[in-house]
């Protein structure tokens, strides 16, 4: 155990606050020096969401941004790596003017409501920096800028915006001014699948290329999302423009937490016991050559075992992603994509070209760019790469079990809503009328519709039984339930004691040829624990017992009608 408590800072991305409130940081003051080693005058980083990307980018503002004396951020810095980076780099602590600006607030219903929720995000940028306005004489700057404080001006004059604020504040500081644009992306995704794409790229676009291309007022720009959006959509002629995404050895290790970093934090809450399971469902990402943990759910996960040491790793991360991709890529998907989607969650691989220049409008162009989509945004992670001819290949797998339960969690929802609207009627009088054959027949073409996951395991058969037999609204079924000497597996009735009820064992068998002994095996369990001893006194006199052996989407039902009398 550490020395003291810290809190953790879960959802806090403001790293002036983290520090001063004495949260656990996990110190990525590197990123500074990297950035001003690599001199890159426009910086593109693409990670998944949670990975630390809005931390970052107010971290390079806290060390950065020029601010009077009374306000010196230099202290928040002690003690940190970039402390011990040598004058070099701490001479640049305080120096420039920042423009900081965040887009997540566009994700909004109509054009009109996300370009106001824009304006107001530049325009608050207008009123933090307004001691320019004592540097700007009367030719029109001094009136535009309060234009653009006080939205009072046109959508034209916002489009270049960010470029005459930098130009403001150079007048007034001699300094160029750092640019730091967090989610650029968040507005794009959410104006495709709301109908505005086109024009919102035109307004992204203009804003973008008068702060980055040929501004002489710029020192660097860094900027943030999940996608690296084409040129030719968003970022057309920016020729100074540098991306690291998750294929990218450079900064590879300032998103996200190493593995070291976790066992560090681990061990300060008492928790080092727990690294392998952290590893199971947090760990898999890789970015560039570096071994990447998911830090929201390490989080999460690590604030849930020190208020309990017995804590049960959760899908922290599904719960803020909106998962949207993965239930389109299954509701699209045809047999070849179910393939590869039961190879994926079975712990297996699969081999895809790589499109890192893509727009949201291609994204369902092709199924590729679909699972590259899947990719960039963190729901696959990268095993190999390699050239063929021109193509670049990748391999991909499922990062963790975290992850993976995002997938099965989605084949649930949309087996669920398959089945909700299909007519089962057939399935249904067959199971209840002892017809073993029809059955047979129905339930092997939805196995073979079906996505399946983990498909060697009993659980899988029962959940999807369970699933066909949900629209019975008008029988009991009843699943687990004890009785005789034991529990059987499934069991549907109607209250009408004339009609015999159902009693379904399942068994998962290792070949084809051994499901005929699986049938009898399951059988006889049924006779042998006496499953069926409750019903007489139920007022029932016959039933219908089950076995049914499954072979991955294949099955076999055997019944046998049984006298209660």
């Amino acid at each position: 155990m550490g020395t003291g408590y810290k809190p953790l800072p879960i959802g806090v991305d403001d790293f002036e606050k983290l520090i001063t409130k004495g949260y656990y940081y996990v110190d990525k003051t590197w990123l500074i020096k990297e950035l001003l080693d690599m001199k890159g005058e426009a910086n593109l980083f693409t990670r998944p969401r949670r990975f630390g990307k809005t931390l970052n980018l107010s971290t390079l503002r806290c060390f950065f941004e020029r601010v009077g004396e009374e306000e010196s951020r230099s202290h928040l810095f002690d003690g940190l790596k970039i402390m011990g980076a040598g004058d070099a780099y701490t001479s640049h602590q305080g120096r420039y003017p920042v423009i900081m600006l965040t887009l997540k607030s566009a994700k909004q219903e109509t054009y009109a409501l996300a370009y106001r929720c824009l304006r107001e995000a530049v325009a608050n940028e207008f009123v933090r920096h307004n001691e320019v306005l004592a540097s700007l004489a009367t030719d029109g700057k001094k009136e535009k800028f309060c234009r653009l404080r006080d939205e009072l001006t046109d959508e034209g004059e916002y489009r270049t915006a960010l470029a005459f604020l930098s130009e403001c504040l150079y007048r007034h500081y001699g300094e160029k001014a750092i640019i730091l644009i967090d989610e650029y992306d968040v507005p794009l995704e959410n104006a495709y699948y709301a109908g505005f794409y086109d024009e919102m790229i035109a307004f992204i676009r203009s804003l973008f290329e008068s702060a980055l291309k040929t501004n002489p007022n710029l020192e660097f720009a860094v900027i943030t999302g999940c996608l690296r959006i084409s040129r030719e959509s968003i970022f057309t002629g920016l020729n100074n423009l540098e991306i690291a995404s998750v294929l990218d050895d450079n900064y590879s290790e300032h998103f996200g937490f190493t593995s070291s970093e976790v066992n560090e934090l681990l061990q300060f809450y008492g928790q080092g016991a727990r690294m392998d399971k952290v590893r199971e469902w947090y760990d898999g990402y890789r970015f560039g050559s570096t071994e990447v943990y998911n830090p929201w759910s390490v989080l999460n996960y690590t604030k849930a075992l020190y208020t309990n040491p017995n804590a049960f790793p959760s899908p922290y991360w599904s719960n803020t992603s909106s998962n949207t991709i993965i239930r389109d890529l299954i509701k699209r998907s045809d047999t070849a994509v179910k393939d590869e989607i039961e190879t994926l969650i079975a712990g297996g691989t699969i081999v895809k070209p790589v499109h890192e220049d893509i727009t949201y409008g291609d994204i369902y162009q092709s199924k590729d760019n679909l699972w590259n989509f899947l990719f960039f945004t963190g729901y696959l992670k990268q095993i190999n790469r390699w050239m063929e001819g021109n193509s670049q290949m990748m391999e991909m797998a499922i990062p963790n079990a975290e992850v993976a339960y995002i997938y099965e969690n989605m084949i649930r929802n949309w087996f669920r809503e398959v089945i909700s609207v299909r007519d089962l009627s057939v399935l249904y009088q067959a199971m209840l009328q002892g017809d073993a054959a029809v059955f047979q027949e129905e339930l092997s073409t939805l196995l073979r519709e079906s996505i399946s996951y983990m498909d060697s395991r009993e659980e899988f058969y029962h959940g999807f039984l369970l699933g066909v037999m949900g629209n019975m609204h008008e029988y009991l079924v009843k699943s687990n339930r004890e009785a005789g000497d034991g529990r059987y597996d499934i069991c549907v009735r109607s209250l009408d004691v004339s009609q015999a009820p159902v009693i379904l064992e399942l068994k998962v068998s290792d070949t084809f040829k051994g499901m005929e002994g699986s049938c009898r095996q399951a059988l006889r369990q049924i006779y042998d624990r006496h499953y069926d001893d409750v019903l007489p006194e139920e007022g029932y006199t016959e039933v219908l017992n089950y076995g049914i052996a499954f072979f991955r989407k294949q099955c076999r039902i055997e019944v046998e009608r049984k006298d209660l009398m």
